[in-house]
């Protein structure tokens, strides 16, 4: 792809942090691998006193070396789907058909539990790119900025095809 002309890569699973150094090595050009990638950056624009919050899809398999490969800090509040109706399941376990309504009731759950665990939380990243289409749900629910690997990347395209005005 970058012998036809390609600038920029992304890749669109959160867990994928882990390897964004050996990619980026490894192509030449700018890699953007996972939406926790905008954990700093948002953590720099809240008022002080706020932190970035995470939803994944598995709290367990999202482990203190994805959050550092991210530059996150290691204290970041994460809350997983796992233990919600069926979002991570059907993820998880490639099923052929899903249940939108639970699934985003799964989001909203885990939004405001993680809300409600978190006072100080000034900004949420969901890092499964199958999360993006309740970021909105979830904003209204919480009131908190919600960024995702569709936020990431049209930031990222941004830059690669800066916009003509």
């Amino acid at each position: 792809m970058i012998d036809m002309g390609c600038d920029g890569i992304t890749t669109s699973c959160g867990f994928l942090a882990l390897i964004q150094d050996e990619i980026q090595e490894g192509l030449g050009v700018p890699v953007a691998t996972s939406s926790l990638m905008q954990i700093p950056m948002i953590q720099a624009v809240l008022p002080k006193g706020k932190q970035v919050g995470v939803i994944t899809i598995s709290k367990e398999s999202l482990s203190p070396a994805h959050l550092l490969a991210a530059g996150a800090p290691p204290d970041t509040p994460i809350i997983g789907t796992e233990n919600g109706r069926c979002f991570t399941q059907a993820i998880l376990d490639d099923a052929t058909e899903m249940d939108f309504t639970a699934a985003r009731l799964d989001m909203l759950d885990a939004a405001e539990a993680l809300v409600n665990a978190n006072p100080t939380l000034g900004a949420i990243v969901l890092e499964c790119t199958n999360m993006v289409p309740y970021a909105t749900d979830i904003r209204a629910l919480t009131g908190l900025p919600v960024y995702t690997i569709y936020s990431f990347v049209t930031w990222f395209q941004a830059g690669l095809v800066p916009r003509v005005f």
